[in-house]
């Protein structure tokens, strides 16, 4: 299929002004400035007003469903390939909560290729809360170098009465066997960590930065925006030269836009920051975590505490993408990578979705915006990088 998207404004999520972009398979063949581009057998579809932004990664979704912890009433039911995409998502990572008996990776496993079938690229997690690691193969290297699927170990509880409590040695000796499967299988592996509430707080993750020699990059703590003790601790932790996670559709911490604002006035590098869904997980107040708060909680980053665009969406594409050493076939708008294609109007709500090339959400025709350009034609998300940046 060849497809080319007219006049649309791109972010790659860096701001690149106004662009035609070619798709042609599953791939982006050609970005450039509109009107260069001429191919008399492609479908064109007219992008004036909106914005293209790379797919959305979510990496940290619970794609059979988790729960169980208030009984087996509790249970939650995996999530819809529908519900994915209308959230903005082409790209997923599924793994198991603290229910690994009644839940397996055999099945976590089936459901990413389902998923997968349905267009959306899908990796997996081996383990679960609990330590010593559930496997697929008995043994966390193996599993990373003979199923395509696995990208490392999580979510591995810790500070948290759920968790088994592991010790400083039992984490070394996992963080060093996702290592070596990352190596062996040429993948960047992650050693990805549950962060409840306890008292310990980041300790665990901070001793293995600090004191062994696993990469720092290998660790990803996730839930850092839980509370705003934890949340400060995450905040330590990225100045050191950590890598941290926040989850979406917070209510009782501190949300999502809160916590990147935080960071932002607390001058840390975004690029060592993400952001996930926890979908179909539960949720300390009670209830289902949804995959839609991803999108709903970047877009606020946007409209209510005007942060860039370019920094919140990369919170969610090429930040993810280097954490899971897939950027830049994914989590970019460049020639050369998978065609996942997030486009927006000017109120930021969802238009059209591509993921690898195919068409899955919206309408063909986008057609033109209405009027309301502001100055030199722009529309109300069409800045300069200058512009982008006066708004902090």
């Amino acid at each position: 299929m060849l497809t080319i998207i007219k006049n649309i404004f791109c972010y790659a999520p860096e701001p690149l002004g106004l662009r035609d972009i070619f798709i042609a398979g599953e791939k982006i063949y050609k970005i450039s400035p509109p009107g260069l581009i001429d191919c008399p057998h492609a479908t064109l579809i007219d992008g004036e007003g909106c914005s293209a932004f790379p797919g959305i990664i979510d990496g940290h979704v619970h794609i059979i469903g988790g729960g169980g912890e208030e009984g087996p009433q509790s249970r939650i039911g995996e999530i819809d390939a529908k519900e994915i995409l209308m959230a903005g998502v082409t790209t997923l990572v599924g793994l198991l909560g603290a229910d690994d008996q009644t839940k397996s990776l055999f099945a976590l496993l089936a459901k990413a290729r389902a998923l997968e079938a349905e267009g959306i690229t899908t990796y997996i997690y081996s383990g679960s809360y609990a330590m010593p690691p559930v496997t697929l193969t008995g043994d966390i290297t193996r599993d990373m170098i003979l199923i395509d699927k696995v990208v490392g170990a999580g979510e591995i509880a810790i500070s948290d009465h759920r968790s088994s409590h592991p010790t400083f040695d039992a984490l070394m000796t996992i963080g060093s066997k996702i290592h070596m499967g990352g190596l062996l299988s040429g993948k960047a592996g992650l050693f990805h960590f549950h962060l409840g509430d306890g008292k310990e707080g980041l300790n665990p993750v901070k001793k293995l930065l600090n004191e062994s020699n696993l990469p720092p990059a290998l660790l990803l703590p996730t839930h850092l925006n839980r509370s705003p003790r934890l949340l400060r601790e995450g905040i330590a932790y990225a100045g050191a030269g950590g890598n941290i996670d926040l989850t979406s559709g917070e209510t009782e911490g501190v949300s999502l836009p809160d916590a990147v604002k935080q960071l932002l006035c607390e001058n840390i590098d975004t690029e060592r920051v993400t952001a996930s869904s926890d979908a179909n997980g539960s949720i300390p107040c009670g209830g289902v975590g949804r995959i839609q708060t991803l999108f709903e909680d970047i877009v606020r980053c946007v409209t209510e505490k005007n942060i860039p665009p370019s920094i919140a969406f990369s919170l969610v594409s090429k930040n993810t993408a280097l954490r899971l050493g897939l950027y830049p076939k994914k989590g970019a708008l460049k020639e050369g990578s998978d065609a996942d294609i997030l486009i927006l109007d000017r109120d930021y709500s969802l238009k059209m979705l591509f993921s690898n090339g195919s068409f899955l959400i919206g309408e063909m025709s986008i057609g033109k915006a209405d009027s309301g350009n502001g100055e030199n034609g722009k529309t109300a998300n069409q800045k300069s990088i200058s512009e982008e940046y006066k708004q902090l």
